[in-house]
């Protein structure tokens, strides 16, 4: 009678404990962001592969300001609990980091270096709520806004790029122009956005070329762009393609200026380049002359100051550093306020305002996810293998 008592008793006990178990096993899985002992965000670069020059500097700025924010413990007294994952350059890749650190409960994303590898991203973030803080060019990234209600991004709109050419060009009276581009997201948009910015301001373009991110000559580009006779010849590429662009440029002698977008502002186009660099004109943050701006400049304390502390570790900055550092502080200070809440993170980003970035004040706005004007823009020039701002 004990026995019969007893089974059944111990049955229903193994079945409550089951239960409990099981719903404690539900809870971890479906565990939000909020319920981590530590603040994590994932980080996608460019850091091998074709695009590499500017994924090592966001690397390493990332991996400086992830020490110094823990350092000074983290996030509100919480720990800033960084994953960082390599596209490869490759596309592909890219997708596939987002959807893993999309798993892995992260609060943010910050990447990828290029925008070819962010728009691959672009479709998981959105469809998993998760603010993602790009680094590169395209105004694609965050642009038509009903459909890039979670993306951000730090670098320069090429919209914001083609009008401060645009406005070199009407400067010094050329109204004919060849463009060059390389065949890519990033290439493609500056185009779109360059024959815009043209058009409203009555410059003609008379022939356009396409090459290769791995293409080492183009020599029949140039031919074709030279006996058009341009006034002036737009390229927008990133190395080492547009290295070698310029290096073919002058050993063909094209007499026409050569201007650059921005994405020739690092230490190794002018090292693929050498002398042919020389004389290349393109707009850029004013990073690369923090040491000459104003001591009124809104932005000096805070390029120098970044500036000081990339070169002791690692050697010169450039922009692309700049975009990273941008892009953390923007995320940590949306935490800060925010806390581990991903539509609140959201929700301050779209609100940063009059913030001093390395790449510009940033006043974003549901209109506005990138929140930079063409004054964070300066022309420079480069001569005698440095870069010098045009007056």
């Amino acid at each position: 009678m004990l026995k019969r008592l007893i089974l059944p008793l111990l049955v229903c006990l193994s079945i409550i404990a089951a239960l409990i178990s099981g719903c404690g096993s539900s809870a971890d899985k479906t565990a939000g962001p909020n319920e981590s002992k530590s603040y994590k965000i994932g980080v996608v670069l460019d850091i091998s592969g074709k695009s590499s020059s500017l994924g090592i500097p966001e690397r390493n700025t990332v991996e400086m300001m992830i020490d110094d924010i823990n350092k000074n413990g983290g996030i509100n007294g919480t720990e800033l609990e960084v994953i960082m994952l390599d596209t490869k350059s490759n596309e592909t890749e890219a997708a596939l980091a987002a959807k893993k650190l999309i798993q892995q409960n992260v609060l943010a994303i910050i990447g990828a270096s290029t925008s070819g590898s962010t728009m691959a991203m672009v479709e998981s973030a959105e469809n998993a709520g998760v603010p993602l803080i790009s680094c590169a060019a395209s105004i694609n990234i965050v642009e038509p806004l009903e459909e890039r209600r979670w993306v951000f991004k730090t670098a320069q709109s090429d919209s914001l790029v083609a009008a401060k050419i645009v406005e070199y060009l009407k400067a010094n009276g050329m109204t004919k122009v060849a463009f060059m581009s390389v065949n890519s997201a990033y290439g493609d948009s500056g185009r779109v956005e360059f024959e815009k910015a043209a058009a409203a301001s009555g410059i003609e373009i008379v022939v356009q070329e396409k090459f290769e991110q791995e293409d080492t000559m183009m020599t029949s580009q140039l031919t074709n762009i030279k006996k058009n006779d341009p006034q002036a010849v737009i390229a927008w590429a990133i190395p080492p393609a547009a290295s070698s662009l310029t290096a073919n440029y002058r050993q063909m002698a094209v007499n026409a200026p050569l201007i650059h977008s921005h994405g020739i502002g690092n230490q190794t186009f002018i090292d693929l380049a050498g002398e042919a660099a020389d004389g290349v004109i393109f707009p850029i943050g004013k990073l690369l002359v923090a040491d000459i701006l104003a001591e009124t400049d809104a932005q000096k304390s805070v390029l120098t100051g970044y500036a000081e502390q990339y070169e002791a570790k690692y050697g010169p900055p450039n922009p692309f550093g700049g975009y990273a550092w941008d892009a953390v502080q923007l995320a940590v200070n949306a935490i800060e306020k925010a806390g581990p809440d991903r539509e609140k993170i959201r929700t301050e980003l779209e609100n940063t305002k009059n913030f001093a970035g390395v790449t510009g004040i940033f006043n974003m706005s549901p209109e506005d996810h990138n929140g930079l004007a063409e004054s964070d823009l300066v022309l420079v020039e480069i001569k005698n293998g440095k870069w010098q701002l045009v007056e």
